[in-house]
């Protein structure tokens, strides 16, 4: 698997896991445990949406999609 995208906070990356997921792509959220590691500060940068690597192109453009409509 690889990373398509680097969310700003757990929640976000299972938004957009969510999409892709609606998308009919395989998808892994990394992050969990460092979420709660840090305690009550909010960890920036350690949730991670991966996809299998044959879904990258297709993931990257819906993640793209996603960008620009924020």
């Amino acid at each position: 698997m690889i990373v398509v995208y680097e969310a700003s906070d757990i929640l976000e990356a299972h938004i957009v896991a969510g999409m892709l997921r609606s998308r009919h792509l395989e998808v892994f959220v990394d992050g969990h445990y460092l979420h709660g590691g840090i305690g009550e500060m909010a960890p920036m940068g350690f949730a991670r949406v991966y996809v299998a690597e044959e879904d990258f192109a297709l993931a990257w453009k819906l993640v793209d999609d996603y960008r620009k409509a924020e």
